[in-house]
């Protein structure tokens, strides 16, 4: 677990484009640490944790889904109450929408 929360940690740091010198300074940790938790060879404490999630504006399940059940059900609820709120006709293009955007996610993940 150690490798794969570092390697997703290291992921979301890269998509942001910042050296581990700017996200070591963002979460106020040392660079030698951040490439510890990288790496792998260090797993952080609880508070370093919820930093990490905060600065890298992810929710804790992007980092550690393997090791936990995915909380799929929040967004579920969202998307179910936003869609309660929507006349038929809005409902109707959001369906739609919705659509047209799975049909195409082997596009749009690339």
């Amino acid at each position: 677990m150690n490798t794969l929360l570092g390697q997703r940690i290291r992921e979301q740091r890269r998509e942001k484009g910042w050296t581990i010198e700017q996200f070591a300074e963002r979460v106020d940790l040392s660079a030698n640490y951040v490439g510890d938790l990288e790496r792998g060879v260090k797993i952080p404490k609880l508070e370093t944790f919820i930093r990490i999630v905060e600065v890298l504006d992810v929710s804790a399940d992007v980092l550690i889904r393997d090791s936990v059940p995915s909380a799929s059900h929040v967004a579920d609820d969202e998307l179910s109450r936003k869609l309660s709120q929507l006349t038929p006709g809005q409902k109707k293009a959001a369906i739609d929408i919705l659509n047209a955007y799975t049909d195409n996610i082997p596009y749009i993940t690339k």
